[in-house]
């Protein structure tokens, strides 16, 4: 009997993970992404800011795990979200361009072999809502009530105006230009609607009226605010905050900030007044770099910016938290990156993956129970430009032109190349071995706007009504 009583109890250990921290016999955990459009690495207060106070922001990422050298999947909007939703290098499936707006073709976005996150957590019974910008495809099969949400509040194109009275296009039949979808009035589920509020602050109160409607079950909310992507738009509430700063674009860039960041309060507010704080996972971050000269962000100390392979591009502000599990005051130094979240919820929401993920469960890293590297390398292209970049433990390849070398850990601002040539090759060995696997995009993209344009005249013809 005590020989029996012996292998049970070891089998419980080996099935709820000794003793981790981490309760996987007990609730499954909520989860919300917060990803913000175009945000600088500096314009956040655990990395340093100090004109634009991020309060909320900032308690969400001392509660929980500030990661010093966390990365997305590429430089620019589109691209950045197909990696983040799928978990896998978007290169995998042809995801290489920005996409354009083009409600009549459906093969402009995410692919559907690919499975989303949201679908993968809804198989596990979780409720999913998409707020705020899509930007993975329009037509019908590619919009998010198709990808595995139950619930989108937004819009479907890659930005758009913020206050209420420029929403003057009823819906995408009257959009006849790709910056005119801007203008569209937004979308509740397949209902276009009329809004009144700024529309971060929109996104903000759908966020918490769904936590709400949804405490008693698990769920997953994606919330992808466009702040502070352009146009730069803010009402006198966020703008009154900044009087000090007399720049004209970074004191609206930082009003709109400081909406994303009451809105994220809220958030925080409603989790606290309904008790799922505790087991409610947050993973917070920007879709990449912020764009200095356009929106007057600030990615100091990195190198340049949105759409670069430099640091300044790719290298976002990134945190989570997850009470339960995670120690308040984690930093966590080793590069992880977005993929990594589709990896580490599927695990903790006994969700299952159709796909091979790219990404890793990044939980046992950041308890001390998996020692080394997350990745072994990071990747990342841009097919139409031939550029790349590879990063290896401290050390960085990138090329925009040239091949590049850098130790991130003494040159985080990639002043000074090195001349390392054994490294280099290395690194560029470990590069073409991953372009192997990826493919070539499989739609024009923004750079192609025209061109789609002559290919396709029809376009803007027998669009349908919603």
């Amino acid at each position: 009997m005590k020989k029996i009583l012996f292998y049970v109890l070891a089998a419980l250990l080996f099935f709820s993970g000794g003793c981790n921290k981490i309760s996987v016999q007990g609730p499954r955990p909520n989860v919300i992404i917060i990803l913000t459009d175009d945000q600088g690495y500096h314009d956040v207060g655990f990395n340093g800011c100090t004109d634009i106070p991020t309060p909320n922001l900032d308690r969400l990422a001392k509660s929980g795990v500030i990661f010093t050298n966390g990365y997305v999947t590429y430089a620019v909007c589109g691209p950045s979200r197909a990696g983040l939703i799928t978990g896998r290098y978007q290169d995998r499936f042809g995801f290489g361009r920005n996409p354009l707006f083009t409600p009549n073709d459906p093969d402009m976005g995410l692919p559907l072999s690919e499975e989303t996150m949201a679908s993968a957590l809804r198989k596990a019974g979780y409720r999913t809502m998409a707020i705020g910008k899509w930007h993975l495809g329009a037509y019908k099969t590619l919009r998010p009530l198709n990808r595995g949400f139950d619930e989108f509040f937004g819009f479907l194109t890659g930005g758009h105006e913020y206050f209420p009275e420029l929403l003057t296009l009823k819906d995408i039949s009257e959009v006849k230009s790709q910056f005119a979808a801007y203008k569209t009035k937004l979308l509740h589920n397949n209902t276009r609607v009329e809004e009144r509020e700024y529309l971060t602050d929109a996104f903000s109160r759908e966020a918490v009226h769904f936590v709400e409607r949804n405490s008693g079950k698990p769920f997953f909310l994606y919330l992808a605010y466009n702040a502070p992507h352009t146009p730069l738009q803010a009402t006198e509430k966020y703008l009154n905050r900044f009087t000090q700063i007399t720049d004209k674009k970074r004191r609206t860039y930082a009003a709109m900030v400081s909406a994303v960041d009451d809105g994220v309060g809220l958030l925080l507010e409603k989790l606290d007044e309904l008790n799922l704080t505790e087991n409610t996972i947050i993973f917070y971050l920007s879709d990449n770099g912020g764009p200095t000269k356009k929106n007057g962000s600030n990615n100091d100390p990195l190198r340049a910016g949105k759409s670069h392979l430099y640091e300044g591009g790719i290298h976002v502000p990134f945190a989570m938290r997850w009470p339960k599990v995670i120690p308040a005051g984690t930093v966590y130094e080793k590069a992880v990156i977005s993929m990594d979240i589709f990896a580490t919820v599927a695990k903790y929401a006994h969700a299952k993956p159709k796909n091979p993920l790219d990404g890793v469960n990044i939980v046992p890293y950041l308890l001390g129970k998996k020692k080394g590297q997350p990745h072994k390398y990071l990747a990342w292209r841009k097919f139409d430009q031939h550029q790349y970049a590879v990063r290896s433990g401290d050390f960085k390849l990138v090329n925009e032109g040239n091949d590049e070398l850098y130790n991130l850990a003494d040159d985080i601002g990639e002043h000074n190349a090195l001349t390392d040539q054994s490294k280099m090759k290395s690194l560029l060995k470990i590069k073409d071995e991953w372009l192997r696997q990826m493919i070539d995009p499989v739609f024009l993209g923004l750079k192609q706007n025209k061109l789609y344009n002559q290919l396709h005249p029809d376009r803007w013809t027998d669009v349908e009504h919603y």
